[in-house]
């Protein structure tokens, strides 16, 4: 008998199906494509020796993250592999700047802005782990440590308004850059907090991509799950929860619309109403290429970088990313651009190398997005299309069909509001139950919100496991340990 189901296979699909298994629930998972992983594929496109990341490829939150620390990808054989420089930013005149893995490298290169650097994130990169673990909370739950949010607080609020507390363009750029993961208006109170919470983060467990690819990290997750009992269903797509009546806890990794095309309904009506006004916010647009050498930056600083943002001035991202979120289409949107093989030189093959770059873009944009990215990155890197063998687009309207999850091509699985960050999907005492009894939401759309941490999954199973097994101490997830019975 299966004791718990979860339909969809993302990292928090995976998270929260590890959790229960490793409890000692027989746990069985359904996966609509035939690979699990969600924003964990990794596939060759356009050669079998060139691997390319279909939707995540660096991942910050996979080496600080509380699941992934206690799961220990490393111990599992995942090399989380760190760039020199985690991020950069080029500006206009030819100019760039970077983050160091070192606070005080990164300090000496924003010049008469490195102490105000080294004043916001310094006292973050301390205490990263409970930074982090504060982040990437249920939102409900006070930390025992109160010193932590009252570090926080002030340094968020400094970087709510649109005057940045920077001086010179570099330090400004740079720390706009981040905020703008956050895929919506800027400046606000979410951008402020994922801009604290990534840009720290280069200074302490980095921004690592995994060795091979991203799904290295989905075949660990699914290893330990199968070890310990589990079962993969994949080109299973459930589409009523029917299917599964016979099940005492199901986990849906999936969004408010999805969760209402599979309960219909069965759900009150007052609750349909809630996840009706759920919002999403602007899409991100995908381009992939195969290129014959790496991207030939103008400033051989961004050779070195595992993540180059492109946007401009702090002037310039903040107007491209407010017209963006407003549903207006820019010329000259916000990229994000991995080049792998600065990190993982094995990911060049005969010759071969992929590159990896995202674009923001209104919410539901039909755009195919190549030639637009290509433009942007060529702006940097002069001779940039001579090297392109190959490439592939997907447009934010794409995205909704390749994963229903994100709707309209909100990667983020629903608007970054204050509102939505604080009570996602419904404002509901435990955000990871639903009125159908055993039923849980684990997806992005629920806290602490989107990344690779796995936590939507692993608190999601906690609650469950609170409410239906009495368990209140959380099962080891360390390798090789024995499953409870």
């Amino acid at each position: 008998m299966t004791d718990a189901a979860i339909v969809g296979t993302g990292p928090n699909g995976l998270a929260a199906a590890v959790t229960l298994a490793r409890a000692g629930l027989k746990v069985a998972l359904y996966e609509k494509e035939t690979t699990p992983g969600g924003g964990l594929r990794s596939a060759s496109l356009f050669d079998s020796d060139v691997v390319h990341d279909i939707c995540s490829a660096v991942h910050p939150m996979a080496a600080a993250s509380a699941f992934f620390r206690n799961f220990d990808l490393p111990a599992r054989g995942v090399r989380l592999l760190q760039p020199d420089l985690p991020y950069a930013h080029p500006l206009p005149g030819g100019r760039a700047v970077a983050a160091s893995r070192s606070l005080s490298g990164t300090a000496e290169r924003l010049g008469a802005d490195g102490p105000r650097w080294t004043r916001l994130l310094g006292p973050l990169v301390e205490r990263s782990t409970a930074v982090v673990d504060l982040f990437l909370s249920d939102q409900r739950t006070l930390p025992a440590d109160l010193t932590t949010p009252l570090l926080l607080a002030p340094r968020v609020l400094a970087h709510t308004t649109r005057r940045s507390p920077f001086t010179t363009p570099e330090a400004r750029a740079l720390l706009t850059g981040v905020a703008a993961h956050a895929v919506g208006p800027l400046p606000s109170l979410t951008s402020a907090a994922v801009a604290l919470l990534l840009a720290h983060t280069a200074h302490s467990t980095g921004w690592p991509l995994p060795e091979g690819g991203s799904a290295a990290i989905a075949d660990a997750l699914v290893a330990d799950i199968t070890a310990h009992g589990g079962a993969l269903h994949t080109g299973h797509r459930v589409r009523d929860l029917a299917e599964l009546h016979d099940v005492p806890l199901v986990l849906l990794d999936v969004g408010p619309a999805e969760f209402l095309a599979l309960a219909g309904p069965r759900l009150p009506a007052r609750y349909r109403r809630a996840l009706r006004r759920y919002r999403y916010g602007p899409g991100a647009a995908k381009a992939d290429f195969l290129v014959s050498e790496p991207v030939p930056w103008s400033d051989p600083l961004l050779r070195q970088a595992g993540t180059v943002h492109l946007g401009g001035t702090h002037a310039d991202i903040v107007r491209r990313e407010n017209a963006t979120a407003a549903g207006h289409r820019v010329a000259r949107p916000f990229v994000l651009v991995v080049d792998p093989a600065v990190t993982d030189p094995a990911r060049a093959a005969g010759g071969k190398r992929p590159v990896w770059a995202y674009a923001h873009v209104p919410h539901g944009d039909p755009r195919d997005p190549v030639a637009m990215i290509r433009a942007r990155i060529e702006e940097y890197a002069p001779g940039f299309t001579d090297t392109i063998l190959a490439a592939r687009g997907m447009s934010a309207a794409q995205y909704s069909a390749y994963n229903p999850n994100y709707v309209g091509g909100d990667i983020s699985a629903g608007a970054l509001s204050l509102r939505q960050t604080l009570a996602r999907p419904t404002p509901r005492v435990d955000p990871y139950s639903t009125p159908l009894p055993g039923v849980y939401l684990c997806s992005a759309a629920t806290p602490p919100g989107p990344s690779v941490h796995g936590m939507c999954g692993h608190l999601a199973a906690l609650s469950a496991l609170r409410r239906h097994h009495g368990l209140r101490t959380p099962p080891d997830l360390r390798p090789n340990e024995v499953p409870r019975c």
